[in-house]
């Protein structure tokens, strides 16, 4: 896929986000599962966080080493090759132990995370055309996946939403949500 192609996956993606997201009472944004079990709430933020925080940030550090020339790829994980090689994350789910640095907080209202999503939306756009000159060889290190260009980081976005729809349905289906 390229980033294109990405980018027009990711918006449909998104947009699905915020439909969802309309439905849910504030109540159902924050009922967790289990205890050290993320909400719908705690994912969106998430998702929100991630892309801004990491992914577009890398991203940004990929392009601005493009025109320094001082990074230099040195190769992706078994467990990189592999999700980019298939296009996806593996359909399984993976689980983080609570920590205060990797959880997210519960949202205090819908509206954050309707405007995150839309930032995260608008820089997906803005970014996307920059990627054709980014270097291919200019990347930032994932802590799974290895060393990701610019290129890899914009697409692994798209990727990572997409797989997080397996946990919104499974979500859903907790707080007894009709499936769409």
């Amino acid at each position: 896929m390229n980033t294109t192609e990405a980018l027009q996956q990711f918006q449909e993606t998104a947009a699905y986000y915020l439909h969802e997201l309309d439905g849910f009472s504030m109540e159902q944004l924050r009922r967790q599962p289990a205890e050290g079990e993320w909400s719908i709430g705690q994912m969106y933020q998430h998702l929100i966080q991630s892309a801004l925080f990491m992914h577009l940030r890398n991203i940004e550090q990929c392009l601005a080493q493009s025109s320094d020339s001082t990074a230099v790829m040195t190769g992706k994980t078994d467990a990189g090759a592999a999700i980019f090689e298939q296009g996806s994350f593996p359909p399984i789910r993976i689980h983080v132990p609570p920590s205060p640095q990797y959880t997210p907080e519960q949202p205090e209202t819908k509206e954050q995370l309707f405007q995150g999503l839309a930032f995260v939306i608008r820089r997906m756009k803005e970014i996307e055309p920059t990627l054709e000159k980014a270097s291919a060889e200019s990347a930032a290190p994932h802590p799974r996946f290895g060393m990701l260009n610019a290129t890899e980081w914009f697409l692994l976005i798209e990727m990572h939403y997409r797989h997080h729809l397996r946990q919104l349905q499974r979500l859903k289906q907790f707080i007894g949500v009709e499936l769409g």
